[in-house]
């Protein structure tokens, strides 16, 4: 295969070699068979081929020698240029977009994932049907449910993705309802969700094993987890909460995926808190954070607002001494990254200390007023709150509680009268 990246830098910090790698790991991670590499500068894109034509001859006598399979692309090609590069090269021509579509529905495992995959890649194909491609162009006529007389190809093609997409729509809103369904059980016996979100290969999953001891795939891999996965967390506080891994976020991550996988990633707009879990070995760390906080933005997240995300600095086991330890150091404060490596586990417990400490920032406080018989109503104080002090009197037992904000109402319907303060 041979493959051609571009630009000498992008405006979000990456030179160009760093997304040479990263596009070469993009296109390792589906099998594919690096032949060759090139870095080629674009000063101003070429409507018709986005790159200059000696470079597109160069790349074809190279490819005239190699006969590669796919040549990709490390940008998004327009139709136009997609289809002109084909015939120039000789070959079929990828671009990062169809790349990434590529790879997603090879991981993919779930119905829900699958139909997420296919979602986004029928909207991309729909807009690869242009009118100057030759088969396309030809008349047929034919019976009403072919589309009538006279229809071309084309239009008979975008017909049938469109009614496509249309199903698959309906199937992952009735996806969407039963999500929806799962989260308001989740409310009647409600823990706090904590969303590990990140740059696609940050170390997510292998966080995600080592917090939970379950074995979600974790491997050196781009985009080794797709579907999103759930389990119970114990706090050191004896707190449950929901931890969520989801997919991982890349730079210029196609529009038709984040629309196709909305739906997954709303348990990241449910979470009480959202830990950012990047790799701090990373030289381009900074920029990948930069992208991830992108995807959240347009997913509606306001990550200048007032939504808890902690930010974890993951991979310090692949950092010098000094580094590593000045970075735990750190993890001391009260905020600011932590400093972890998931694989070892130092750290970890900083990491857990912090996410009690989001938790309980968000609580709501109450002071119940009970009758000492009231055994019942102490034991459910304390099995559903957090007791922050009490006081025993002769008349009664004052306890000032603290609960999640998804639990406040179900302490106030339990405990009506009984609360004699709120905060």
């Amino acid at each position: 295969m041979a493959r051609k990246d571009r630009g000498p830098g992008d405006a979000a910090g990456r030179d160009a070699q760093s997304r040479l790698a990263e596009a070469v790991g993009l296109a390792a991670a589906i099998g594919l068979e690096i032949a060759a590499a090139h870095v080629v500068a674009l000063v101003r894109p070429v409507p018709a081929t986005l790159i200059g034509s000696g470079k597109v001859e160069e790349i074809a006598a190279e490819a005239r020698a190699q006969e590669p399979e796919v040549i990709v692309v490390n940008a998004q090609l327009s139709p136009v240029q997609q289809r002109n590069l084909e015939k120039a090269w000789n070959s079929k021509v990828l671009d990062r977009t169809a790349l990434i579509l590529e790879i997603f529905g090879e991981r993919a495992q779930t119905r829900e994932g699958r139909l997420q995959v296919e979602l986004a890649h029928l909207t991309y194909q729909r807009s690869r049907l242009v009118r100057s491609w030759t088969h396309l162009e030809r008349q047929r006529g034919g019976f009403g449910f072919l589309g009538g007389p006279g229809e071309t190809q084309i239009e008979t093609d975008r017909r049938l993705i469109g009614e496509r997409l249309a199903k698959i729509r309906r199937e992952l809103e009735e996806v969407k309802r039963t999500r929806g369904l799962h989260r308001e059980a989740r409310k009647r016996v409600p823990y706090p969700i904590v969303a590990l979100v990140g740059y696609t290969n940050a170390g997510k999953s292998t966080l995600f094993n080592r917090l939970t001891q379950s074995g979600v795939l974790a491997e050196n891999l781009l985009f080794a987890t797709l579907d999103p996965t759930m389990r119970a967390l114990k706090l050191p506080d004896r707190r449950t909460v929901i931890l969520s891994d989801t997919v991982g976020f890349i730079a210029e991550l196609p529009h038709e995926l984040v629309a196709a996988f909305r739906a997954t990633l709303e348990e990241v707009l449910e979470a009480d808190v959202i830990v950012h879990v990047r790799d701090g070995a990373h030289p381009e760390s900074t920029a990948q954070k930069a992208d991830v906080l992108a995807v959240l933005e347009e997913l509606g997240i306001d990550t200048e607002g007032e939504r808890t995300i902690l930010e974890v600095l993951n991979k310090i086991d692949l950092m010098e001494p000094p580094a590593r330890r000045g970075l735990l150091a750190g993890n001391a404060a009260p905020s600011g990254p932590v400093a972890i490596s998931a694989a070892t586990g130092e750290g970890v417990p900083a990491l857990l200390a912090r996410i009690e400490q989001a938790l309980n920032a968000a609580q709501q406080e109450l002071t119940l007023r009970l009758d000492p018989a009231d055994g019942a109503g102490l034991a459910w104080a304390y099995a559903h709150t957090r007791v922050l002090a009490r006081s025993d009197q002769p008349e009664h037992i004052e306890l000032h509680v603290s609960a999640d904000p998804q639990d406040i109402d179900r302490v106030r319907r339990h405990f009506g009268k009984k609360i004699i303060s709120r905060q």
